[in-house]
């Protein structure tokens, strides 16, 4: 790898980092999960990064939240929330990140695989959230989704949208004005 693209990988996963630390916390409650941007930029990381450099930015937001800064939903941080019924979620993100980067480099940024990508990342997370949710609250399953899950498919289809779209139109403009490498 040359100099300028290490020095691109690491300003960008720290720009994706600061982005999900300020669009994280900005959420609307719905219920017990609220929704949150965070993956928006998990989505738009996965464009900008590939799957490496994403896995890397969203690891440092969960860590940033982990020690208390005030990143997650709510302008909330610390271990508690991390490891709380919702935590999975939050944990989640990172399985999210590996999985669309994995599908989207396979796929060489073939649009209609990657948002597929996407939303089979998203489903992950929610099946990992979920069942950590249950085992936390000991509830039953169909409270778990109710409560967790099926509020949030509509707007998270949405940002898979926007950040196609916006990360495909990113990611030109940065290979045009050579930022970025070219696609392999």
């Amino acid at each position: 790898m040359r100099k300028n693209e290490t020095i691109y990988q690491l300003t960008t996963c720290a720009l994706m980092t600061a982005l999900m630390c300020v669009l994280g916390p900005m959420s609307i409650q719905i219920g017990l999960v609220p929704v949150s941007f965070t993956n928006l930029v998990i989505y738009l990381a996965v464009y900008l990064l590939g799957r490496k450099g994403a896995v890397v930015s969203t690891s440092v937001y969960l860590l940033l939240g982990a020690v208390g800064m005030p990143v997650f939903s709510g302008y909330e941080g610390g271990l508690g929330k991390l490891v709380g019924p919702t935590g999975g979620y939050l944990i989640g993100f990172l399985f999210m990140a590996l999985i669309c980067g994995f599908i989207m480099e396979k796929s060489h940024g073939n649009v209609v695989i990657t948002i597929f990508g996407m939303i089979v990342a998203t489903l992950v997370d929610y099946l990992f959230g979920t069942v950590w949710f249950v085992l936390q609250m000991q509830c039953d399953v169909w409270y778990a989704l109710t409560v967790c899950v099926f509020p949030f498919p509509v707007f998270d289809f949405g940002k898979i949208l926007l950040a196609t779209v916006f990360g495909k139109a990113i990611r030109t403009a940065l290979m045009k004005s050579k930022l970025l490498p070219a696609q392999k």
